[in-house]
């Protein structure tokens, strides 16, 4: 699954970013039918975390009703150089993880 990262590279300490993801995933809801009219089974990211230089800064629980492609905005507080961590999670206990890099001058 491919996602899409948009994390300044560069902030000042105490500056607010923020941050943009687009994950690639077609939520299936449960209730579409595929062309021969067969359920398409239930597929949808569950949990969406990140972390920032190991501590949580966000944390969504999506459902059903989110649309395809889901596309995450949040802000947090930029306190110092070190790793941002994306995490996600589908109802089927797959994990998938992306990092980016942030330098706080």
């Amino acid at each position: 699954m491919a996602a899409l990262l948009n994390v300044p590279k560069t902030a000042r300490a105490g500056e607010i970013i923020e941050i943009k993801t687009l994950i690639s995933h077609p939520m299936h809801t449960g209730y579409n039918r595929d062309d021969s009219g067969q359920p398409v089974p239930r597929d949808i990211i569950r949990l969406f975390t990140c972390r920032y230089d190991g501590a949580e800064v966000f944390r969504l629980e999506l459902t059903q009703a989110i649309a395809s492609n889901p596309f995450i905005v949040f802000s947090t507080v930029a306190t110092r150089s070190g790793t941002i961590e994306f995490e996600w999670t589908d109802e089927k206990g797959q994990v998938w993880r992306e990092t980016a890099v942030i330098t706080v001058a």
